[in-house]
């Protein structure tokens, strides 16, 4: 506990400087703190250090044109290390302690579940980062999603159709047992069966697995036709070079979908062409109708190469950075920080980001969902400039993004160049 309170209390230091502030002046005195845990450290690290830069930007570009009602933004933040044990404390904190006047949420669903029933009682507003169903059970309705997708269907109907437009009829499913996987393999499995798939494998392992080979042995064994993974980033890593060591069996027409990772630069670098033929999840891709991202990715590049992080930044970091414009949008909206009023307003009104429009529902989840399905092709090894090739990641679903055909079964895509 000593540890992680060492941790937390030099994470201060660095926050105090994030938005850049001079200590003259009466705006830089009063400055509005927006109060958050991220993820920088353990396995979920990776996503939330590309998270934290593109919220520094964005509170750098805000405080550029004067902050907030005229005052300075300060981001307070400590890292959760992705342990849900650490976020409860750490926003008890930010509210208690740090006295910060909004909150965003943490990177992933792991560390964000815990906070929610503490949010929704201090009638806080909550930020999503990339959550999935969080707010299903607290019914928060000051809770506000950043991700692209709603429900399960999300990922399971692109990949289920692909699946079945190769003749797929029998599914294998493998779950992370974590809330993240969990929900998803959940909403798949009754989705599966309500398309007439019959799932022949279903099985959960824990975040401790090391060794994946007797599961995808299994997998194989049961002769399923599509095989949907449900993981976080180091299992993805872990499943995808076990796939590659053993195989799946030629009758397997596709495999992915759920798999948290894949879309991260230093894992999919260290794949290369392990990751041929594989369709899995995404919400951006080079090619794709968003020229907001593009203009943000060339500064948000040279930073990230400087801090030694996640490089192209598709996955995270153009969300993360709408987290900021959308609350930019409710204050300036409202003339105010009251989260009652920013909520009201974001529930009400269309919000303009780099992303693209994003709408509500009462649930604080996105009305307008945009999860893509790409297929990887094509990769090499080592070889990290690739990924920004619009043939690397050859987009099957949604019909508005598409920019190719599915590739089946699997092994052929697995080998076409």
């Amino acid at each position: 506990m000593d540890k992680i309170r060492r941790k937390l209390l030099g994470a201060t230091s660095a926050a105090a400087l994030v938005a850049g502030l001079s200590p003259a002046g009466a705006l830089a005195n009063n400055p509005v703190k927006i109060g958050f845990s991220m993820p920088l450290t353990g396995g979920l690290g990776g996503g939330g250090q590309a998270s934290l830069l593109a919220l520094k930007i964005w509170a750098e570009d805000v405080n550029a044109k004067g902050g907030l009602l005229g005052r300075k933004v300060e981001l307070v933040y400590f890292d959760d290390q992705g342990n849900p044990a650490n976020s409860p404390g750490i926003y008890t904190k930010l509210l208690d302690i740090d006295k910060v006047d909004l909150l965003f949420a943490p990177y992933a669903t792991v560390p964000t579940a815990p906070i929610m029933p503490l949010v929704k009682q201090r009638k806080k507003l909550l930020m999503g980062n990339f959550s999935f169903q969080v707010n299903d059970k607290t019914k928060h309705d000051m809770w506000f999603n950043n991700a692209p997708w709603n429900t399960a269907e999300d990922w399971s109907k692109g990949f289920l159709e692909a699946g079945r437009s190769a003749g797929g009829k029998t599914a294998a499913i493998l779950a992370e047992d974590l809330e993240f996987s969990q929900n998803l393999a959940n909403g798949a499995r009754p989705y599966f069966k309500a398309q007439g798939l019959n799932i022949v494998y279903d099985q959960n392992f824990p975040p401790s697995t090391k060794d994946f080979s007797s599961l995808i042995r299994a997998i194989r064994a049961s002769n399923a036709e599509i095989v949907f993974i449900a993981s976080y980033p180091a299992s993805s890593a872990a499943i995808v070079n076990s796939i590659a060591e053993i195989g799946l069996g030629p009758q397997v027409k596709i495999v992915g979908g759920g798999m948290v990772g894949l879309q991260f630069t230093p894992i999919a670098v260290n794949l290369g062409s392990k990751l041929n033929g594989i369709v899995n999840y995404h919400v951006y891709v080079p090619g794709m109708a968003l020229p907001g991202v593009e203009s943000f990715l060339k500064r948000y590049t040279v930073r990230a190469k400087a801090e030694k992080i996640d490089e192209l930044g598709f996955y995270l970091p153009p969300f993360s950075y709408a987290i900021g414009e959308m609350l930019e949008q409710a204050v300036n909206g409202t003339k105010s920080l009251d989260d009652r009023k920013l909520a009201d307003y974001l529930r009400k009104n269309e919000m303009k980001t780099i992303v693209g429009p994003v709408r509500y529902d009462a649930n604080g989840e996105r009305s307008n969902p945009r999860v893509i399905m790409a297929q990887f092709r094509g990769l090499k090894d080592k070889d990290q400039e690739q990924f920004r090739n619009r043939t690397a990641q050859v987009v099957l679903s949604p019909a508005g993004d598409k920019t190719g055909d599915f590739i089946a079964p699997y092994s052929k895509a697995a080998a076409a160049k």
